[in-house]
């Protein structure tokens, strides 16, 4: 996030809605290979945005960081787990007030020098974590000016929530950087002050006296300079094309689960996951859906919310805790990123790879949308044959209207930005082009080039 939110973070990511949806927009468009129509908008001049992806994902990898405890294990997804413990700690848990002893060891990456010094950055993970496991995820750094940062918490995490509840960490600061929930943010960036390198750390948590293990088989950091802006160059459409993804209305669950921010209507982030988890044909069996109340539709979506809850951050909308969520299912990655344009979003959907992306804007940016919100994600799932975006929005009364069809440049605007004003007049900030991506561990060659050709892989 630019800075103008972050004191107030979690609103950035919990959907604030201003009037009741409108209704789907109309049916879906054929593939065909028409030629788009030009965008009528001149694109204006405006800094290039610049992002770095770096993952630590091959056994290569993981044999090339510093262990302490853990050690790497090959095969079709290679990864770290835990060798021998390195030492026992107590942890106690905020959210609980339980103590407990844990069995840990660490992996630590070799130094990441980033090509594109950074104003944020933003660390993402895909694990196993069996029941008596958890693991913590931290980043340090160097400035441009060759001070450190400290060892900053960005998670820690768990699949379920019966050891520890997972959890950002509050009130991490130098003076010269802080985390706002998931983001490493230079406070000051109009100094020119930048994020140059980085490390990540793993810790991994065990029950004492016992042979279970963590195992991690993907961690990296997105790296950042997005120039503040209120506005984006508008990009020429390309070719028409729309997948079809599960529809989830968030909406449908309110009320239900309210100890999950407050139940289904803040439940735009795990209820877009779930669609994607779908689209990729991985889905929970009745025993992991059997806590949910017979009685609700769609419960799949309740365990979403559930299972991406951040205990600290009191809401479902936790970047990198999606990501993680989604990795869960089998053979699956979840990347955090930020893209530079619709033409990016064309490539991944082009490829059969649909996106989630986060943006926030007023009752009125957004034609069709029918509300105003503070933060909000849905599933941009193709185009049409002239340039609109189809997006799987969950803000929608029932299922059947999730389909919405809005205006490219609108949405492009309102996506990209990473400035704008609020109902009161006030400068916010916009995301600048964050988006999840889910795709499988081993994409197709197509999926692969796509991804390549946006800065993921």
């Amino acid at each position: 996030m630019s800075r103008a939110e972050q004191p107030s973070r979690r609103t950035v990511l919990a959907v604030a809605v201003a009037a009741a949806v409108a209704g789907s927009a109309g049916p879906a468009l054929a593939d065909t290979g028409a030629d788009p129509a030009p965008d009528a908008v001149a694109p204006a001049p405006t800094p290039a945005r610049t992002v770095d992806n770096r993952a630590w994902t091959t056994y290569t990898d993981w044999r090339g960081g510093t262990a302490q405890g853990t050690r790497a294990v090959a095969g079709a997804r290679p990864g770290i787990v835990i060798a021998s413990p390195a030492g026992t700690t107590d942890y106690t848990d905020p959210h609980t007030g339980r103590t407990a002893r844990w069995e840990y060891a660490t992996w630590t990456s070799p130094v990441h020098r980033l090509p594109v010094p950074a104003t944020e950055a933003i660390a993402s993970w895909n694990a196993h974590t069996p029941d008596g496991t958890w693991l913590q995820i931290e980043l340090t750094g160097t400035y441009s000016d060759g001070t450190a940062t400290p060892w900053y918490v960005m998670g820690r995490w768990a699949a379920g929530d019966q050891d520890i509840r997972r959890t950002s960490v509050d009130d991490q600061s130098d003076g010269k950087s802080s985390i706002w929930t998931d983001t490493f943010a230079i406070d000051e960036p109009a100094t020119g002050l930048r994020l140059t390198s980085y490390r990540l750390r793993l810790t991994l948590y065990r029950t004492p006296g016992t042979q279970l293990t963590p195992k991690v088989w993907r961690v990296g950091a997105m790296g950042s300079d997005v120039p503040d802006r209120f506005t984006v160059p508008a990009s020429t459409p390309g070719v028409a094309h729309e997948l079809i993804v599960p529809r989830y209305s968030q909406e449908i669950h309110a009320g239900q689960y309210p100890e999950y921010d407050n139940g289904g209507e803040a439940w735009c982030s795990p209820t877009s996951s779930q669609m994607i988890v779908e689209y990729w044909g991985r889905g929970l069996t009745p025993e992991q859906l059997a806590w949910v109340d017979p009685s609700y539709a769609d419960p799949q979506v309740c365990h979403a919310a559930r299972f991406t809850f951040d205990y600290q951050y009191e809401g479902c909308g936790n970047w990198p805790f999606n990501a993680a969520y989604a990795a869960t299912f089998d053979d699956l990655r979840g990347v955090v990123t930020r893209l530079g344009s619709l033409t990016d979003l064309e490539t991944l959907i082009a490829a059969g790879i649909p996106a989630i992306t986060s943006q926030s804007f007023l009752k009125g940016e957004l034609t069709g949308a029918g509300y105003g919100t503070a933060g909000h994600l849905m599933t941009v799932i193709g185009f049409t044959a002239t340039g609109d975006v189809i997006a799987n929005d969950p803000f929608s009364p029932s299922n059947e209207a999730v389909r919405r069809v809005y205006n490219r440049r609108e949405f492009e605007n309102i996506w990209l930005r990473t400035k704008r004003y609020n109902a009161s007049g006030k400068v916010v900030s916009g995301t600048g082009g964050v988006c999840y991506l889910y795709f499988p561990a081993c994409p197709t060659p197509r999926r692969r080039a796509a991804l390549a050709a946006v800065g993921v892989l």
